[in-house]
């Protein structure tokens, strides 16, 4: 189970969902790129902790997007690809790939080769249920589950996502795109603003003051950040 932040790119759609539905299942964010040039600016606006990379894409090759990704940073890269000759792996590999999947493939075996490759990285894996505010929060990401008080919320999923990447760093400020990119995938064409009902919504069902608020805090012409810390 984890909360790090995916980046899945891959020209097509059926699959990108597919990828998408699985990693959120096990409580990720994802983000959703159909194109190199997208993929990039996802990254460089909300920097993942993981990319899953399609090598055959329409723009550029995937090989680029690994060349340049890599240039900036270290982020772990699981490449795609239907060529599954031992030259074409290693070809990949040598890019800088941390591990190498052929199409077609599982998706639940594609999520433990991220996990496995998250756990060698380093990478951030949160336990199933985190609790906050001594416990006047609790957000079981396992269930999809969130209690106030000892008391079951009911939250679409939107509205638990949203909650979701706001817990995943306490106090961190989360801009809209970076929050929509979250909740809606990257290539959601919603104005970034559809956050603002989100979050209105929230925080009626958190119990949450909209003129002082305990747990969803505004940042005017910034974003939005989660006001209460986790607890030991």
């Amino acid at each position: 189970m984890g909360t790090a932040t995916i980046l899945v790119v891959d020209d097509e759609r059926k699959m990108r969902d597919l990828v998408r539905s699985y990693l959120e299942r096990e409580g990720y964010a994802v983000l959703v790129a159909g194109t190199c040039q997208r993929a990039l600016e996802a990254a460089s606006r909300v920097p993942p902790d993981l990319v899953v990379l399609d090598l055959m894409l329409p723009d550029l090759s995937g090989e680029e997007v690994a060349r340049t990704l890599r240039a900036g940073s270290e982020v772990p890269i699981i490449m795609l690809t239907a060529r599954a000759s031992e030259e074409d792996r290693v070809a990949g590999l040598r890019l800088g790939a941390d591990d190498y999947v052929v199409k077609p493939f599982g998706p639940r075996e594609l999520v433990a080769r991220v996990e496995a490759v998250l756990r060698r990285s380093g990478g951030r894996l949160a336990g199933d249920t985190t609790s906050f505010d001594g416990g006047g929060l609790r957000i079981d990401r396992s269930a999809r589950e969130v209690l106030v008080g000892g008391e079951p919320v009911d939250l679409t999923r939107s509205e638990f996502d949203l909650l979701s990447a706001l817990a995943q760093h306490p106090g961190r400020v989360y801009s809209r795109y970076e929050l929509v990119t979250r909740v809606q995938g990257y290539d959601y064409d919603g104005y970034e603003r559809t956050i603002d009902a989100h979050v209105k919504n929230l925080r009626r069902k958190l119990g949450d003051d909209p003129r002082s608020p305990r747990f969803v805090l505004t940042l005017t012409g910034v974003g939005y950040k989660l006001g209460v810390k986790p607890d030991a």
